[in-house]
């Protein structure tokens, strides 16, 4: 028996009663019972730890609920505070959005049915702008053609003139002659300017590998440099590109270093260093230089620093629409009498888009 059990029983009986065999039937009945007791007070404290560790998980649970609807509802007011400023009812107070219940998901409702209108009219008006883009391209194309057909008539005229009556034309005449041929040949290469910049990056690009140093060997067998300019070259990389828009970036820029080179001994320098995503190039010359204060402005459409004959003043323009359309970018240092560096990323990965 139970020794706690055996102490007490024994502590109120008398001497007979504890030797009486008679009782031991009933005390083994009452330590049954205690014993029962004991087992199914242990089962009750078993129990009611069971219970505490599952409540202090779903009490952990519901803490992490209740955080994470805490932070949607602050993303919701956050979205909310933004769209304050668009198309809010008038009545509604601006702060002090009901944040309850139904409230809350008709209000977002009704913004984002508003959003998704927005965008369709956002799709429409791009639609029209390429359309009307196109007609302006056809439109360039059609206006190019027209003034290169009088162009031509003037060029011939004056050509017949001088060889048909050479021996009737003084030298002031000659010289005259001579004159609107030039004019007409500017005319001729400022119409294909406008043309070209006005069609970058509105055609579809195809895209291929172009080997730069084949590129700039055919460049300089195009354009006239002057045996006193001395071109040195790195070696360059083979890049993803369109071989056409490539030979315009470096050619108007190779162009301009050798025509505005006034040094008896004039070096014109091409480089390039890896920058991970980009390469960037570097077109260095001794030339004139270019006062900083020009340095933005010469990358505008016919902007010119100097009153040269030759130059249409839209060249650079050109350069930095192709630049961009590489999803590069372009800049330059300059020091005047000592010479310029023209500085340009482009994409090492181009695929046709910015």
């Amino acid at each position: 028996m139970n020794s706690l059990l055996r102490r007490q029983i024994r502590k109120y009986l008398t001497e007979d009663l504890r030797s009486d065999k008679n009782l031991a039937q009933f005390l083994d009945a009452v330590e049954r019972s205690y014993s029962n007791f004991d087992e199914q007070f242990t089962m009750q404290q078993r129990a009611m730890t069971i219970s505490s560790d599952e409540l202090f998980e779903a009490n952990k649970q519901l803490k992490n609920e209740a955080k994470a609807q805490k932070e949607v509802i602050d993303k919701l007011k956050h979205v909310i505070e933004t769209l304050k400023f668009y198309n809010l009812p008038e009545q509604q107070n601006t702060d002090n959005i009901d944040l309850d219940g139904s409230k809350l998901v008709d209000f977002i409702d009704n913004q984002t049915k508003e959003i998704v209108e927005i965008n369709k009219q956002r799709e429409t008006l791009l639609g029209e702008l390429a359309h009307q883009n196109q007609e302006l391209s056809d439109y360039a194309h059609m206006v190019s053609h027209d003034l290169k057909s009088p162009l031509r008539s003037i060029d011939t005229l004056t050509a017949w003139l001088k060889d048909d009556y050479s021996d009737k034309i003084d030298d002031q005449g000659q010289q005259s002659l001579n004159l609107i041929r030039n004019s007409v040949e500017k005319m001729d290469t400022l119409i294909n300017g406008i043309l070209e910049y006005s069609t970058i990056g509105k055609n579809t690009v195809e895209v291929y590998d172009v080997d730069l140093n084949k590129l700039i060997d055919d460049i300089l067998g195009i354009i006239y440099i002057p045996d006193t300019i001395e071109i040195k070259k790195q070696e360059l990389p083979i890049i993803k590109g369109d071989k056409y828009r490539l030979q315009q970036l470096f050619q108007n820029i190779i162009s301009n270093a050798v025509t505005y080179n006034d040094k008896e001994r004039g070096l014109i320098e091409i480089g390039v260093s890896d920058k991970k995503d980009f390469f960037e190039f570097y077109i260095k010359d001794n030339g004139k230089g270019i006062e900083e204060t020009y340095f933005q402005k010469i990358f505008e459409t016919f902007q010119k620093l100097e009153n040269n004959q030759e130059s249409t003043g839209i060249g650079l323009s050109i350069v930095k629409k192709i630049v961009d359309l590489y999803g590069g970018e372009i800049w330059l240092t300059s020091e005047l009498k000592i010479g310029t560096t023209f500085f340009f990323t482009l994409k090492k990965k181009y695929n046709g888009t910015a």
